[in-house]
């Protein structure tokens, strides 16, 4: 006998259009990235959050720049110096970066908070207000 599993959930549009958008921005190779590090993005009611994996990146290392409803990320984090005759496995990634989400209403730019620690960014951008601002990573 076969059985079918169903799983209901709600069907979110903002999401299922910024991951589009992203993938479109990937094949494009609009970001031309050397290294595309890890990213998680959420929203809450008054928020939108973007987690960053820059595992060894300084607060130095790391540009946000939001405008015209975009937010550019971008940094650098340079090979690792190792004295050895050949590498058998590299998978942490090095070189440039760059990153764009388009921000899906207006944000309140001013209010724009970014925070790194234990190797994490953490982005938060709250709805609504001006649109243009750098960020200052604390």
């Amino acid at each position: 006998m076969l059985r079918w599993l169903v799983a209901f959930s709600r069907w979110d549009p903002l999401q299922d259009w910024l991951a589009l958008h992203e993938r479109i921005d990937r094949l494009s190779a609009m970001d031309a990235p050397g290294w595309m590090p890890p990213v998680d993005l959420y929203e809450t009611v008054d928020r939108y959050v973007i987690t960053v994996e820059v595992a060894g990146l300084s607060r130095e290392d790391v540009q946000i720049h939001v405008q015209d409803g975009k937010l550019f990320l971008r940094g650098q984090r340079p090979p690792v110096e190792t004295a050895c005759e050949q590498y058998h496995r590299v998978e942490r990634g090095h070189g440039q970066f760059s990153r764009t989400f388009a921000l899906p209403q207006a944000v309140d730019v001013e209010a724009i908070d970014a925070d790194l620690k234990d190797g994490v960014l953490t982005i938060s951008i709250p709805k609504g207000g001006p649109s243009e601002r750098r960020i200052e990573v604390q």
